[in-house]
């Protein structure tokens, strides 16, 4: 494992778990990239670079009677523009004569033992140096003086290998980067399929996978957040590659604003994908001596199909992302008042809720949306967070108290990033807002966006969160932002830095959320955007859960959750139960499909407790009491997904414990069918050798038989909207 350097050849030979990453220094410095796939002991060259003249691909002017030698079909690490490489490079910059040409050479380079973190920024870290081996790649460009860092971290136990990029201006003129992306790989070759994860809200991260075709294919934000509409990931799969079988080349970007994922075939059949900050409408200045900093990409390879992908990003980021007290923790069952009271609620109401729900075994209820300022409908208030005495006369800290005393732990809804137009906050500081001088600012949801690229804009928002969570028993928060960036713009930055602002943004807040989290350590935090809307690696960083959606109902969770999981752990993900009709989609469930549905994630409820029948309240507790006994399983076991709701009527997945001696297997039908086959599914993860009794039942089944023949579901399901779930235990 690690990073080694092959001094004649001028190779590095990056291991990592399973895969191997190969490039070498060739003619004057050029980085070229040779081979990233299933590891090999020794790379020998065997698939060399071969040259050829390709009549309309220039020539670099050193290798200018060469003409076999072109960087347009050279295979490269961080290629640049303007100097004979027709397809998009990895970054651009302008120069003070205003000429975007650059051209990057090999410098030198370092190899050290673990993992460094990125100043101001999220990344994937290690808790010992032997985990993790480091390679810095040095390139600069002789006429301008930039400097360009290349990093590359190797994992030692995973097919992970993490890249950014880092900028430096060693020259005398000022610098301006127009784009900065955290890494490019290029491949020798175009055979894959396009896999993302499309949306919108309400209806986040659905499966498009399609063959990969000439020209350039991309997802993007420009919402200055990662958005409903496409994750920050993407993924190359080898023509015929499956939930188990074959090759997958994914990138998923440790950032939570605007983003760009390409894959770009050109004419000789090579693919480059390319992954950064997105270069629409941002530039970034570099005077003399400043440096800029990249966010990371995180590089996943699998040869075990996409099952093998998704579980290796589930452990790298349960374990080496997610940080905190809360990282190995069960996380608590909840009951979030939204849905049941929306803004009409007093303290009394909320308690009703909170002693139902302690009578049902519910650990922790959360208060949501409407209890600061004078909010009583989505028109004001947002920035002022002091306590709405109408709702609640005594105070917070009083109800909290008094839902503490009840046995359940309190929790708390903010929107730290919004302000109100009617609202205290504003008209004291109506230039708080991102806005555009002379420019009328659009509302979305009746509100604004505070300008967290200011300094004193995130200390005041650090000092009023602050004042709140120390002034009762809050073991959770619920930090939510409702509305994406327009009319992007800053009162405090220069005119030549206004296209900074997005990315000034993230950066400050990530430092409030650093500052808050840290000042905390106890508290639970989850992350929301309008649902499922940033649900993102930089914000996993911050805060180890992401509402996985504002749709709660049980069918369309099927496919969220599922497409959810193909990057992220179960673990990150809140999972409700709510009431009936459901409140998005006005379809009637049952209360066990709901359930188990929610019991695939962090449980919670989002429904008034207290209008339950005693019949349904019987079947809630059940399903507490049963969860915590799953919990451990769901929470922290490895995922598989056994049937995909994208593909038919029938969804199931399952949880299997590392000894492979624990698991639980769900399964859910959509619609019933008339005069349907009988109906069966392969059961993976589990151990072929062992031996599983089927708790509940005298049923046992050895686990070859369990993965090669399957498992029957029983024909007593009838009608729509059905689940069923085994418990399996090794003898």
């Amino acid at each position: 494992m690690g990073v080694r350097f092959d001094e004649q050849n001028k190779m590095f030979h990056l291991q990592a778990g399973d895969t191997s990453y190969v490039m070498q220094i060739i003619r004057d410095g050029y980085v070229a990239h040779l081979y990233w796939g299933r590891k090999v002991k020794e790379y020998r060259n065997s698939n060399y670079l071969q040259y050829l003249d390709r009549g309309f691909s220039g020539n670099p002017y050193q290798h200018k009677d060469d003409r076999t030698f072109s960087l347009d079909t050279l295979p490269q690490e961080y290629p640049a523009y303007g100097s004979t490489d027709y397809r998009k490079p990895a970054y651009q910059v302008q120069l003070d004569n205003g000429s975007t040409v650059t051209d990057l050479r090999y410098y030198a380079h370092s190899i050290y033992k673990g993992k460094r973190p990125l100043e101001g920024l999220p990344s994937t870290y290690v808790e010992s140096e032997n985990e993790a081996e480091s390679l810095e790649l040095i390139m600069t460009d002789a006429v301008s003086g930039l400097k360009v860092v290349l990093t590359y971290t190797v994992f030692e136990q995973l097919n992970v290998i993490s890249r950014s990029v880092r900028f430096v201006n060693e020259g005398t003129a000022t610098i301006k980067l127009l784009s900065a992306l955290s890494m490019c790989v290029d491949f020798r070759d175009a055979e894959f399929d396009f896999l993302h994860l499309y949306g919108a809200h309400i209806k986040e991260r659905y499966i498009e996978r399609r063959p990969l075709r000439h020209g350039i294919q991309s997802i993007e934000s420009t919402r200055g957040a990662s958005s409903h509409q496409h994750n920050p990931f993407i993924a190359l799969l080898r023509r015929g590659t499956t939930e188990d079988t074959g090759e997958v080349y994914a990138f998923n970007f440790v950032y939570s604003g605007n983003f760009l994922a390409q894959a770009e075939v050109d004419q000789f059949n090579h693919t480059r994908v390319t992954l950064g900050i997105n270069p629409f409408d941002f530039s970034w200045k570099l005077d003399a001596g400043e440096s800029f900093q990249t966010p990371e990409a995180v590089l996943v390879y699998s040869s075990e199909g996409l099952g093998g992908m998704s579980r290796t990003f589930h452990q790298l980021y349960r374990n080496r992302l997610v940080r905190g007290s809360h990282r190995n923790q069960e996380r608590p069952i909840l009951v979030n008042n939204w849905e049941a009271t929306y803004f009409d609620f007093n303290a009394e109401k909320i308690l009703d809720i909170a002693s139902v729900g302690r009578e049902l075994g519910i650990e922790l209820f959360v208060l949501d949306d409407g209890w600061f300022g004078k909010r009583d409908d989505d028109l004001s208030s947002l920035g002022d967070w002091f306590v709405n005495r109408m709702k609640l006369p005594k105070g917070l800290t009083d109800l909290a108290n008094r839902v503490r005393d009840m046995g359940l732990q309190f929790g708390l809804w903010f929107e730290p990033e919004m302000i109100s137009v009617d609202s205290e906050l504003y008209r004291k500081h109506p230039d708080w807002c991102l806005h555009v001088p002379n420019r009328d600012s659009s509302e979305a949801r009746n509100q604004l966006i505070l300008d967290y690229s200011r300094e004193d804009v995130c200390n005041e928002v650090i000092r009023m969160l602050t004042k709140i969570l120390a002034s009762a028993p809050i073991s959770y928060v619920k930090w939510d932002m409702n509305r994406h960036m327009t009319e992007i713009g800053s009162a405090t930055l220069p005119p030549d830095r206004q296209r900074e602002t997005a990315h000034r943004y993230m950066l400050g807040l990530y430092r409030v959320m650093e500052t808050i989290t840290s000042s905390f350590p106890d508290i639970l935090f989850e992350s929301c955007s309008g649902g499922g809307g940033r649900f993102d690696p930089g914000m996993l960083y911050y805060m180890p859960q992401t509402w996985t959606s504002d749709n709660t109902d049980a069918v369309s969770r099927l496919k969220i959750q599922y497409g959810t999981s193909l990057v992220y752990p179960v673990v990150s993900m809140g999972a409700h139960v709510s009431a009936v009709p459901n409140h998005q989609v006005h379809r009637m469930t049952s209360l066990e499909m709901r359930g188990h549905v929610a019991m695939s994630g962090n449980l919670g409820y989002e429904l008034d407790l207290t209008k339950l029948t005693n019949e349904e309240k019987d079947m809630v507790k059940r399903q507490v009491a049963t969860y915590k006994q799953w919990r451990q399983l769901v929470q922290f076991g490895d995922f598989y997904r056994l049937l995909c709701p994208f593909e038919g009527n029938n969804t199931a997945w399952a949880f299997v414990n590392r000894e492979k001696t624990e698991a639980i297997v769900f399964y859910f039908r959509v619609l019933a069918e008339p005069n349907a086959p009988f109906e069966s599914f392969k059961v993976k993860g589990l151990d072929a050798d062992k031996a599983y009794k089927v708790i509940g039942t005298n049923e046992v089944f050895g686990g070859d038989e369990l993965a090669y023949a399957g498992l029957s579901v029983p024909n007593e399901l009838k009608g729509d909207f059905q689940s069923y779930v085994w418990r399996l235990t090794a003898i």
